[in-house]
């Protein structure tokens, strides 16, 4: 009986000592460089903020932060560098809706648990795409494109290089009644840089991509999907105020950890991350483009992404597309 009581003392006092030796490691985290990685190519939304906020983390703790572009797959490809890295809290990704909320009920398998495969860290910001056209499309509105695309069935084109891009554009079709035809791209700015080639028609694209090819006259902006004007375009009318009433859609930007990474770790990347953006450079870019931080504990992450997926699957349902 006394060996078995000093064999649970021993345990006992083996998991306290883990756990101050993880809470000591804690508050010393990073003592290296961290990676963010990036499941969309250099020049998204994505990577422009995943780089504002590492320089915010980069000022707090002096250590580097690499940023690491996985494009392709609809994020697979980065989203699985991540799943499979060592849970110490230096392999972080910055991921979507596209990731974590649609790719589940666009494939009809995905080679990872979008809820197992993490730990949710926070939510980091979130806001609405804004619909573009080459200018040689002869549409100025939400309307007049909606009524040059009912009398040419099949012949328009729609590009998208993430799954918020292509459900965006697909609900459009689906409530609008048209027949477009889609060109999936790896990441929206190769899908920008064939629309401004005249290679596609439109796209429903984040505005980090989409904008700046606006202001420089390259393509037309039509519309925004969110259910409110952008603060930096407000010229540019909703979706729903310029021709199809009730459409609407936004998307959303969170931290993940790997699934296994210590409390105590994912608390102090939830610290520099929701302190990152504060700081100058995420502060900028959210002014620059109109989308709105926002921050969560990663309890209110786990209970939004639950939500999220349950909305995006019914988003999809209706946009009438089968799952790959």
């Amino acid at each position: 009986m006394a060996d078995r009581r000093e064999f649970k003392f021993r345990c006992a006092w083996a998991l306290l000592a883990t756990g101050a030796a993880i809470a000591a490691a804690a508050q010393d985290f990073p003592a290296k460089p961290v990676t963010f990685f990036v499941p969309f190519a250099a020049g998204s939304a994505t990577d422009v903020l995943a780089r504002s906020l590492g320089q915010g983390v980069t000022a707090e703790t002096r250590q580097n932060v690499v940023v690491d572009n996985r494009p392709g797959a609809s994020g697979f490809i980065a989203v699985q560098a991540v799943a499979k890295a060592a849970p110490d809290g230096y392999t972080v990704l910055i991921a979507t809706n596209t990731t974590h909320a649609a790719n589940e009920h666009l494939f009809k398998k995905i080679p990872y648990d979008p809820v197992r495969d993490f730990a949710p860290v926070t939510a980091i910001a979130r806001g609405g795409q804004v619909m573009v056209v080459n200018p040689r499309v002869p549409a100025r509105t939400v309307k007049e494109f909606i009524a040059l695309a009912k009398r040419q069935p099949g012949k328009l084109t729609f590009g998208s290089g993430s799954s918020s891009s292509r459900v965006a554009s697909e609900l459009f079709q689906q409530m609008a009644g048209l027949q477009l035809v889609h060109v999936p791209y790896k990441s929206n700015p190769m899908a920008v840089t064939d629309l401004i080639g005249g290679h596609i028609d439109m796209m429903i694209t984040d505005p980090v991509t989409g904008l700046p090819q606006v202001q420089a006259g390259k393509v037309r902006a039509l519309g925004v999907s969110g259910p409110t004007r952008m603060p930096n375009a407000p010229d540019l009318p909703t979706i729903s105020e310029a021709g199809l009433k009730g459409y609407e859609l936004t998307f959303w930007f969170a931290a993940y950890l790997p699934a296994k990474t210590p409390p105590a770790i994912v608390a102090r990347m939830h610290e520099l991350i929701v302190n990152a953006t504060k700081a100058p450079a995420a502060q900028t870019f959210f002014k620059s483009t109109g989308i709105e931080p926002w921050t969560t504990s990663p309890a209110e992450l786990a209970k939004f992404q639950a939500a999220e997926s349950a909305k995006w699957a019914k988003v999809i349902k209706a946009a009438g597309i089968e799952p790959e």
